[in-house]
């Protein structure tokens, strides 16, 4: 089925479109029945979240609202450079509302831990993760996510919103990359 999408499969397929989208419904379900009766503000991260953001938002019925930050440690490279940058800031006034950051992959938890200190500074009711991926192996920070689509070991993933370079977002599955695909790209 990726082959239908798209001419050639790259990397080797870990999660399709099917188990994403099944999985998206599964914590939709969930977000509804923590937040019965509600509202909360979907917070992505872009841009690799933004697949999974719109998969699990329309798999939920409580009452929403949808903005953006940017925030980044990796640039060109495959692994963190433990710098974060935020490039772009959250329009939306989260003061004593509940707040669903939506991430595409925690993997250091770097990035994410330093996003939520800058995130409380704007006093939200709760702040809760929501990641599609999730890759526990290389965890330095302290921190969970409240949803998690998928456990992935230490391999670097793209496709579904995750890139290489800016490369592979569109693809409509998840793979990954060995060493030898990441040369020859």
């Amino acid at each position: 089925m990726a082959e239908k999408a798209k001419d050639k499969v790259i990397g080797k397929i870990l999660f399709s479109q099917e188990d994403i989208t099944k999985r998206a419904k599964e914590i939709g379900k969930q977000i509804d029945k923590d937040f019965e009766g509600e509202e909360i503000i979907f917070l992505g991260t872009l841009k690799g979240s933004v697949p999974w953001l719109v998969d699990v938002m329309k798999h939920t019925t409580v009452d929403s609202k949808l903005d953006f930050i940017t925030a980044s440690s990796y640039g060109s490279s495959t692994t963190s450079s433990g710098v974060v940058k935020i490039t772009y800031e959250p329009q939306i006034n989260m003061y004593n509302k509940n707040v669903i950051i939506v991430e595409d992959i925690i993997d250091t938890g770097n990035t994410l831990k330093y996003l939520m200190a800058k995130l409380q500074e704007r006093g939200p009711k709760t702040i809760k993760i929501c990641s599609m991926l999730n890759k526990e192996s290389r965890r330095v920070a302290d921190l969970h996510a409240d949803y998690v689509g998928f456990e992935v070991d230490d391999l670097f993933v793209i496709g579904y919103g995750l890139d290489f370079d800016q490369k592979f977002r569109g693809l409509p599955y998840i793979s990954y990359l060995e060493e030898d695909d990441v040369d020859s790209l």
